[in-house]
């Protein structure tokens, strides 16, 4: 790779897998490099590996596993598992670092890589530079360990059973979910067991969706990404809630039950109002991104508790609720981080948060997300050949000048590079739909007309 390829995004490495930098040579050098950013003592060291339901995830295990071994370093191997679930378990069996091989979300031709400290969190911006530096360079290509001295891999066979504790563990001893009819879509991937089993053993009736993983079909049609299917089944089945897990379960989207979709502004808002009743909620405050929906402010203003935005990207999120000591945040796709419960964003737990409630207050998730109305807004995806700051293009600057003007202050605008793909979101937010829409797509159109011939 070149020197002056930059590999780690928002949320780790990601790319199609087998074409850089997700091919095997450079898990494996990262496997390296990161062996020996974490062996900072001369006892022994071990690395947690995790991965979702790809295919391609046997090969990047691998590779990162030699390259570990490489450096004298042992590895845990622990399977499929869900990303929150390699945070518990970094933490649990005192690894010096964790490793999640996934791409959340995408499509099963990709994959990616997202590497956690010894406490449970993302990795700083320093420290993945850090990693960068020595995957792309050659200063410690000399560092081979030999003889006895060469790390060794291990299977954790209890790895699920133990995240299966800790979620349930999070959950009020004094309640069940007895009586309550859940659906469950978990995306075939990383959650497509332990989630069902979780919400079985605490009473629920449930029903499953996605739980047939085969390597290839991981998010299609299913999961937060789709939810349609999940929203079809609980009106069918008349049940109380549905949750989508994305492919690597850090993400839920609920669905109540009249099979309306709540997101993860809106569980913010519920799970706000009842920290804040019984006075769990820290700081009086909740962590957003600059994506969070206007209602969710207004909300949480109503309630005497203050919104705080960051950039888009749950790791920004945390470092804002760990530098402000704020216990929750999250995104509006569906990240949810308790952070008196885990150190990232966690499906599972979000999704018992929010049970717990319904069962606590006795009334439908309905009810409980009337405490939030939306702002309409609209996200137009404008695909580009490269992610390049649109903005610094006039007629992409006067489109953004003049939606600002005719929403005045009633209405937001963003316009960002994603970090995963080559893509420019367009967001609009205002009083009305027919307003926003018409203005999204005349910036989205703006965009187009600057790309490069």
């Amino acid at each position: 790779m070149s020197k002056s390829k930059k590999l780690f995004g928002t949320d780790g490495v990601r790319g199609v897998a087998n074409t850089e930098p997700m091919t095997s040579e450079t898990a494996l050098r990262l496997g390296r490099a990161m062996a020996h950013v974490f062996r900072r003592s001369p006892r022994r060291h071990k690395v947690l590996i995790g991965k979702d339901t790809r295919v391609s995830g046997y090969m990047l295990e691998t590779a990162m596993s030699s390259g570990i071994c490489s450096m004298g370093v042992d590895v845990l191997l622990v399977g499929p598992m869900p990303t929150p679930g390699i945070a518990f378990l970094t933490r649990s069996l005192r690894a010096d670092a964790g490793v999640v091989i996934s791409a959340s979300h995408n499509p099963f031709q990709d994959n990616g890589i997202k590497l956690f400290a010894q406490n449970g969190f993302k990795l700083p911006d320093a420290v993945e530079a850090e990693i960068e530096d020595l995957v792309l360079g050659e200063s410690i290509d000399h560092l081979r360990p030999t003889a006895s001295e060469i790390g060794k891999a291990f299977r954790i066979d209890d790895a699920l059973g133990r995240y299966n504790v800790f979620a349930k563990n999070t959950f009020p001893r004094d309640r069940t979910l007895d009586g309550l009819r859940i659906v469950v879509d978990a995306a075939n991937g990383a959650g497509y067991k332990v989630a069902p089993d979780v919400l079985e053993e605490l009473g629920a009736d449930v029903t499953t969706i996605g739980v047939d993983p085969d390597g290839e079909n991981i998010n299609a049609g299913c999961g937060a990404m789709h939810p349609e299917g999940l929203q079809e089944r609980v009106r069918a089945l008349g049940a109380d809630v549905g949750l989508a897990l994305d492919g690597d379960a850090d993400r839920c989207l609920l669905v109540d039950e009249k099979g309306n979709m709540v997101d993860g502004d809106q569980v913010l808002a519920i799970a706000a109002r009842e920290m804040a009743r019984t006075g769990a909620l820290r700081q009086s405050a909740v962590v957003a991104t600059v994506m969070s929906n206007l209602g969710l402010e207004v909300a949480l203003r109503d309630l005497g508790l203050e919104l705080l935005r960051t950039p888009v990207g749950d790791r920004y999120v945390v470092e804002e609720m760990l530098r402000r000591e704020v216990n929750l945040g999250g995104e509006q796709s569906g990240h949810v981080i308790f952070l008196d419960h885990n150190t990232t964003g966690d499906g599972l737990i979000t999704a018992l948060a929010i049970l717990a409630i319904v069962v606590e207050a006795g009334r439908p998730l309905s009810e409980l997300a009337t405490v939030m109305t939306r702002f309409p807004q609209t996200l137009v995806n404008v695909r580009v050949r490269e992610r390049r700051d649109v903005t610094a293009d006039k007629r992409v600057a006067g489109a953004i000048r003049e939606v600002e003007a005719g929403l005045g202050d009633r209405g937001r605008v963003l316009v960002r590079a994603s970090g995963t793909e080559p893509l420019i979101r367009v967001m609009v937010e205002g009083e009305r739909e027919d307003d926003v829409k018409k203005y999204a797509e005349g910036i989205a159109a703006a965009i187009r007309e600057s790309e490069p011939a």
